[in-house]
């Protein structure tokens, strides 16, 4: 027992004073974070070294990363929140909080009013069929007072810096052309009502002590058939940020930022279109995606049409029917190292809670989202969403800045970063067989073996 305990102290010594450290998780589950200590070494070009090779250029850089995490859904709030204080206290640093055996989850994804997966669909100003409130003097919180509102409190005290961005599913029902939670498409007259509809979400979200950094003008606006939802073509979109939300924002004087499109990176167009007029352009930060149709290709083809607009990814599901491993490398090499490499600035993943059963969610909801975590009464398990986001998440901090690597083996799918701290870390995703590998930076290498379909996280 005493050589067991004099062994750990010196392996916790060595990964303290580490070069280099590697946190890897494989495909089969059986490694989940592990750590590695590596050393740094001077370059060496031996010729007759096998090792594939990972070269980090510093000086060529990108975009400057504002974060990784998780949709926190009305229904993922409410099964927090119904933990036991001492469990949900627990779980909220755990995701939120910085530390080693934290997930360090610094953007989140909310929405305005109810998404599909709430318990039941609202808006901020539900009234009896037939009656109308164009001046919003009924406009309240509603259900978000409940969980939601409670839960992001406490997030926040964790992480002060946390980022929230916020999306509309559908307006109230008596602004839409159908009249009902699904489909639609917005009213003419009610376009400036719905823009101070944002302006009263923000501000009374502020009120509660929630900041929101930026708003999509609404999720999905593509997909009718979600409960609940709305249409918005690019036209009505580009109409309503030129006329309605971005001068109404200005003379609120708020700073929220403006967000198009939000939907699958299959139509680059539709935000291209839209930043193609000045006027609509001057008011919009960027453009959002999903990746249920199309290739992450895209996204660059909107940057290198407006390379001064940002870009997000901020949605994509992980499915009952999904199995660990083919999750794990698909989403890594798609959803995260696929996006920041073409220029997204924050991933999110869809959604951060369910139970066993996939509950919450509205009727015509989605009934097979997998939380990143499962919470089943007072129990609490964690699924490969967490183990996504959380490679990337655990290591790689907002404000960090994305550079330039080569790889010379196909199979190793790869992007770097310095960090806020001065620190470098690369997240590479190995498709293949076990391979050695040789990570030069300048004068330094490193030389680590990743297992077959893994992932392995390098800070050094």
């Amino acid at each position: 027992m005493k050589y067991i305990f004099s062994s750990f102290l010196i392996l916790i010594a060595f990964l303290v004073n580490a070069q280099a450290v590697q946190y890897t998780t494989t495909a089969d589950g059986k490694l989940k974070f592990k750590e590695t200590a590596l050393k740094t070494n001077p370059t060496n070009t031996n010729k007759t070294d096998s090792s594939a090779i990972i070269i980090f250029n510093v000086n060529k850089q990108y975009q400057k990363i504002e974060g990784f995490g998780f949709a926190l859904t009305g229904g993922s709030a409410k099964l927090i929140d119904q933990l036991p204080t001492s469990k949900k206290n627990h779980i909220l640093k755990e995701i939120f909080g910085k530390g080693k055996d934290n997930l360090g989850v610094s953007y989140i994804r909310i929405s305005m009013g109810a998404s599909d997966l709430d318990a039941n669909v609202f808006s901020y100003d539900d009234l009896p069929y037939g009656q109308t409130d164009s001046l919003l003097k009924q406009f309240n919180l509603s259900e978000d007072t409940l969980h939601l509102i409670p839960m992001l409190k406490q997030a926040i005290v964790i992480n002060p810096k946390l980022k929230i961005i916020a999306s509309p599913w559908s307006p109230p029902i008596w602004m839409k052309t159908n009249g009902a939670s699904m489909g639609g498409h917005l009213i003419k007259k009610y376009y400036a009502t719905y823009a101070n509809y944002f302006i009263k979400y923000i501000r009374a979200m502020k009120q509660k002590g929630i900041r929101i950094d930026a708003i999509t003008i609404q999720n999905e606006p593509e997909h009718g058939g979600n409960n609940p939802s709305l249409l918005m073509d690019a036209k009505e979109q580009k109409e309503f940020v030129s006329n309605y939300i971005g001068p109404q924002f200005k003379a609120a004087h708020l700073n929220t930022e403006v967000i198009l499109y939000d939907h699958n990176a299959d139509h680059p167009n539709y935000p291209i279109s839209i930043l193609n007029d000045a006027k609509a352009k001057s008011f919009s930060s960027g453009s959002a995606f999903h990746l249920y149709l199309g290739s992450e290709s895209a996204l660059s083809e909107v940057h290198k049409a407006h390379p001064d607009k940002k870009i997000l990814f901020t949605e994509q599901w992980t499915g009952a029917k999904g199995e660990f491993g083919g999750d794990l490398m698909w989403h890594l090499e798609h959803i995260v190292i696929g996006t920041i490499n073409n220029w997204a600035a924050a991933v999110i993943e869809w959604n951060l809670a369910s139970d066993a059963t996939f509950n919450p969610h509205t009727p015509g909801g989605c009934t097979e989202c997998k939380g990143a975590l499962t919470i089943q009464g007072d129990s609490v398990s964690r699924n490969v969403s967490y183990y996504i986001i959380g490679q990337a998440s655990k290591f790689i901090s907002a404000g960090s800045m994305r550079v330039a690597l080569q790889s010379n083996n196909a199979a190793i799918k790869t992007t770097g970063f310095v960090l806020q701290n001065g620190k470098r870390a690369t997240l590479l995703v190995n498709t293949g067989l076990a391979t050695k590998l040789k990570l030069i930076d300048g004068k330094k290498q490193i030389n680590f073996e990743m297992p077959g379909q893994s992932a392995s996280t390098i800070v050094w």
